[in-house]
């Protein structure tokens, strides 16, 4: 099974990437993880709703348009959202290795800006997932959903991992 992160901004902080690429490289013999890095808006330090509102639009309608250009019938999109289901770990791999065997070869997972992301982006997901009632980052979200990826993959194959 292939993996895709569409997120909102880069990782500028070196041991962000450094983990990240950690957790791909052990994903690397379940199969391909691809990243898009799309641009953030830009948002004032004090910002109103309004400004907010657009930003979360402007940034969801790249996500869109990147979600546009590909084959659905093939890929599940997973839009990352405090408000999602909050699956364990276990869960998690069956919810994969369930899409892999429904025909999915790729899995695509959205994490929206430090705003969050648009209702269209949430609506247009197959599926919202949660990691918990807790904010993070959206950066730090990357290094997070690699591991968890990563984690679900060995449950999936059988293989301990530590709990």
């Amino acid at each position: 099974m292939n993996f895709r992160i569409i997120c909102i901004g880069k990782l500028k902080e070196q041991y962000l990437r450094d983990a990240e690429g950690e957790y791909f490289k052990r994903l690397s013999r379940f199969g391909v993880i691809y990243v898009t890095e799309l641009k953030d808006s830009p948002v004032p330090a004090v910002a109103s709703r309004a400004e907010e509102d657009a930003a979360k639009r402007t940034e969801g309608a790249a996500i869109l348009k990147v979600l546009g250009s590909m084959n659905r019938n093939k890929h599940y999109v997973i839009a990352l959202d405090r408000g999602g289901k909050d699956l364990s770990s276990e869960e998690l791999a069956g919810k994969l290795s369930s899409l892999a065997a429904g025909g999915k070869s790729t899995v695509v997972f959205i994490i929206g800006g430090s705003l969050g992301m648009s209702d269209e982006v949430r609506s247009a997901a197959d599926y919202t997932l949660s990691f918990g009632s807790k904010t993070y980052p959206h950066r730090l979200m990357r290094v997070i959903l690699a591991e968890q990826i990563y984690r679900a993959c060995k449950i999936s194959v059988g293989e301990t991992y530590h709990k």
